[in-house]
């Protein structure tokens, strides 16, 4: 089993809002896995937001932190002088939201929307893959795990659905 370790690089700043924005106050710093971290990070702060504003407010939130994670994202790569950071999770935070959009706030559906994002954006089938792959900068860094996203809350409303 590999063991858990924090880094942040030396070229970033880390005074600036968007580095810990981008990795989601350091969920993007831990290994291995950042994505990973970065989707249980994202969990609490859906939950909250569910519970106290309900599923429109859990939505506008996920819109919002897409535009902020294009901005947070653009930034971080250009500090990092490359494309798509592994350490850059913000991404991560709003497809998770968007995956637990029909969960209801039930547990059981809240992981279950967790499982099936990073199934989908791990493995990256279809529309997902092509995101990745041919949209430039900040957009192929969230759009890709907004349409993950969007297809863990297709399967997670299917199955609110039949039970």
């Amino acid at each position: 089993m590999k063991k858990i370790s924090f880094h942040i690089p030396e070229q970033l700043d880390r005074r600036k809002a968007y580095t810990w924005l981008a990795s989601w106050f350091g969920c993007g710093f831990l290994n291995p896995a950042p994505g990973t971290w970065g989707s249980l990070g994202a969990l609490p702060f859906g939950i909250v937001i569910y519970a106290y504003g309900g599923i429109f407010s859990l939505f506008v939130c996920a819109v919002i932190i897409t535009i902020i994670g294009l901005w947070a994202a653009d930034l971080f790569d250009k500090d990092m002088g490359g494309h798509d950071s592994k350490m850059i999770v913000i991404d991560e935070v709003a497809g998770q939201w968007i995956a637990m959009l029909p969960a209801m706030g039930n547990p059981f559906l809240i992981l279950l929307s967790f499982f099936f994002f990073r199934f989908f954006d791990i493995l990256k089938p279809g529309p997902i893959g092509w995101a990745d792959k041919n949209l430039e900068g900040a957009k192929g860094v969230m759009f890709d795990d907004v349409i993950a996203g969007i297809f863990a809350a297709f399967i997670i409303f299917g199955i609110t659905i039949v039970i």
